[in-house]
């Protein structure tokens, strides 16, 4: 469904939001016939099975026609889509779970607490940066994790290639309360105000640019508070202007929708949707999420990553899994796009100019190169350094 307003100014402005509009446009429901590749649909979300469709990632003709229908409702669906089993083996988050317990320990002893994005203070933990974090304190649990080929078309889905994976981690103990309604980066990290000077078809660009995921780190009943969604609300345009006006909250909470999540079940949905974290009202529920906030190559990822020193990392275990052939290649893919830069820009095109092509040679794709040729650790960071100091302007 097409969204309803027109702007004569160009410029999308919070009085000028129709709620009316907006009420029609959450109204849709969202049939079967669009999301055939579906175990079912819950309340408005497409739940998939991955265990039930392994046989779709092992052909590109079948795969692609799954990570078409994920970026139609993720665009002109629901905007959200539950991937169930996404992690069948869930010893690497079991595993990626007690080092992240570790880094909550060891830097609480030296920060100051305070609110965050996520929760008022005292109310969670969370750790920011996860992913390279996690990489550091174990290249192999980090590797396993991220060597998921449904995490990967999914992101792939709605980004394209050589997408920026970043992630923090949020745990929100018993008694944590819900976030207010709202949209995500880029532009729902903006003031109104500032958002305000942005045209209105940087608006419609705004949730190309990034996907939002969770990988569910324990079981996640809905009294534990899991992601409140208003499906179908990605497709009112002026959403960035419109998310923090009461009026426009309160129809966020009179119908939001909230599903439960087993651990390794990931969600995803476009940073347009109107969501915020639920109350935990459990008892003993810690709910622990990873979550994952992907940028496309043509974007601005919100987190500072240093993505030589990952590659460094993880190359090791990375020639270990492929020799010993322990992971599949595509599994070990899956875990390099998490890992290194796979976009050549910028760079400083004096010292790295284009060599038998348009673009010069990345960090993924000299990574593969060095698998493939059973390149030892010294060469492999020293191909790395010449590359870095090739981009240093």
């Amino acid at each position: 469904m097409k969204d309803l307003e027109k702007t004569d100014t160009g410029y999308y402005y919070p009085e000028k939001c129709n709620l009316n509009e907006f009420r029609e446009i959450i109204t849709q429901k969202l049939r079967m016939e669009a999301t055939p590749h579906a175990s079912e649909i819950e309340k408005n979300i497409p739940i998939y099975d991955i265990s039930l469709l392994k046989t779709a990632f092992n052909d590109e003709g079948s795969k692609s026609l799954l990570m078409a229908e994920w970026a139609g409702v993720l665009k002109d669906g629901s905007g959200a889509i539950v991937l169930r089993n996404a992690y069948q083996d869930t010893s690497a988050i079991d595993e990626a779970t007690k080092l992240y317990e570790d880094i909550i320990v060891s830097e609480k002893v030296n920060s100051e607490g305070g609110a965050d994005h996520f929760a008022a203070d005292g109310a969670n933990d969370r750790i920011w940066n996860s992913l390279q974090k996690l990489c550091e304190r174990s290249p192999d649990v980090f590797l396993r994790y991220f060597a998921n080929e449904a995490i990967q078309a999914a992101c792939e889905a709605w980004l394209g290639p050589n997408y920026q994976m970043t992630a923090q981690v949020n745990l929100v103990r018993p008694g944590g309360n819900a976030q207010q309604a709202h949209r995500d980066y880029h532009l729902g990290f903006q003031t109104a105000e500032v958002s305000s000077l942005y045209p209105a078809h940087v608006h419609e660009l705004s949730p190309a640019l990034t996907l939002q995921g969770a990988i569910a780190h324990c079981d996640m009943p809905v009294e534990s508070g899991p992601t409140k969604l208003l499906p179908f609300s990605q497709s009112y345009l002026p959403g960035y202007a419109a998310w923090r006006r009461e009026d426009f909250r309160e129809v966020f909470e009179n119908h939001y929708v909230q599903l439960p999540l087993n651990k390794g079940d990931a969600l995803f949905f476009s940073p347009a949707i109107f969501h915020a974290a639920g109350s935990n009202v459990s008892s003993n529920i810690h709910r622990m999420a990873n979550l994952l906030q992907v940028s496309s190559a043509f974007g601005r990822a919100m987190e500072t990553i240093d993505r030589a020193k990952m590659c460094v990392l993880i190359y090791p275990t990375a020639i270990k899994h492929f020799n010993d052939q322990t992971l599949s290649i595509s599994e070990i893919k899956a875990a390099i796009a998490a890992t290194a830069e796979g976009y050549s820009f910028p760079t400083n095109l004096d010292n790295d100019p284009p060599k038998g092509g348009l673009a010069p040679e990345t960090q993924q794709a000299l990574f593969l190169r060095a698998l493939e040729s059973n390149m030892n650790k010294i060469e492999f960071e020293k191909q790395l350094i010449l590359m870095e100091n090739k981009k240093t302007a």
